[in-house]
């Protein structure tokens, strides 16, 4: 490993916290320093076991400059801090949202300027328009939505494998997607203004243990806990029918991915990549017949057919751009990822029922 000191924000959230403990358990003689602010439901409940592994936590908020003035010289950071709720700003100020995502995206970038550090730097998928991704037709199978190859001919960046980094950029994409590609650029400009070296990823959904779900992130974790708990679950928008369709990643594919593109981080510097399950893909309501297989319990889930804001029938990761340059693709299915979810859960039943309640 070329890294002595490694600082994650967003480090008690479910990818920081997960990344966090893969390096530190891969690599023991890193030194490993996750901050977080911990305004997230669940992070608290990281805490122990990444003391346990022997990860220094610090309480601060990358919006604010001088919660970043480490001690540690810093090697690299991974910029997994983020308000990644797409619905963030609609029914109230994005004041939150922007100084999260831009603000504080931009004291990341200063302290990898000053110590010459690396950045990987978490992107997110929703930076592509949703208005151009739904104008590609779909047909409605028996458990979920399909693009229609046809329709979709003309549009550059996108194929029935998915949309790749070719994809258009122009058009609304939520407040959330907005502040994510404004960090893209500018983590651009530091690598060409100040020598650092940095890759962009552009992740679809990510799931797997130590993510606490909500409706508008971690919608597979989520449903899994709803299946186990038996808690109510509804089918929001497109008919109401459950058919949207999301890739998936489990997020050990992510840390394998990191740590091949760290390898190789001359190679890669600068670049942008799509990062996803690309043909690892559910809709929910195939994610309901999993989770029903998997626990064994099936509820009645109900239907809401008005479609929220910013939402789209159809997204999957088109992983091509990666693959060529250094030959990753995930590993782990989907019931791989949705069965992991479940064994977490089993394992942490009495604190998870009281945080779901």
């Amino acid at each position: 490993m070329q890294y002595e000191t490694i600082l994650i924000t967003g480090g008690a959230g479910f990818v920081g916290s997960n990344l966090a403990v893969s390096f530190k358990q891969k690599h023991p003689d890193l030194n490993v320093i996750v901050l977080d602010n911990l305004k997230r439901r669940g992070s608290e409940l990281n805490l122990k076991r990444l003391k346990e592994a022997g990860i220094q936590f610090i309480h601060g908020d990358i919006r604010n400059r001088e919660d970043l003035e480490l001690k540690n010289k810093i090697d690299l950071i991974l910029e997994c801090s983020a308000e990644p709720s797409v619905l963030a700003g609609y029914d109230e100020s994005p004041a939150y949202i922007i100084n999260t995502n831009l603000v504080g995206t931009i004291n990341c970038l200063e302290l990898a300027r000053k110590s010459k550090a690396d950045v990987v730097f978490l992107s997110t998928s929703r930076v592509y328009p949703y208005g151009v991704i739904n104008s590609v037709k779909t047909i409605e199978t028996e458990t979920r939505f399909k693009w229609c190859e046809e329709q979709g001919k003309g549009i550059p960046g996108w194929s029935t494998k998915g949309i790749d980094v070719d994809f258009t950029l122009n058009g609304p994409k939520s407040m959330y997607g907005a502040t994510k590609l404004c960090s893209e650029v500018l983590l651009q400009e530091y690598i060409n203004m100040y020598g650092i070296r940095g890759v962009i990823n552009r992740c679809g959904v990510v799931a797997g243990p130590w993510q606490f779900g909500k409706v508008d992130q971690g919608v597979f974790t989520l449903w899994m806990l709803a299946h186990y708990f038996k808690k109510p679950l509804k089918y929001i928008g497109f008919g109401g029918t459950g058919k949207q369709v999301r890739d998936l990643l489990h997020i050990e594919d992510l840390f394998d991915l990191i740590e091949l593109q760290l390898e190789s981080i001359d190679k890669i510097n600068g670049e942008v990549y799509n990062v996803g399950g690309n043909g690892i893909n559910l809709s929910l309501f195939e994610a309901t017949q999993l989770c029903e297989s998997i626990t064994g319990n099936k509820l009645v889930i109900k239907s809401e057919p008005t479609t929220r804001p910013a939402d789209i029938t159809i997204y999957i990761t088109n992983n091509q751009k990666i693959f060529n340059t250094i030959n990753w693709k995930p590993k782990r299915n989907a019931k791989c990822v949705l069965n992991d979810t479940y064994l977490w859960i089993k394992d942490n039943e009495k604190t998870l029922s009281l945080l779901i309640s």
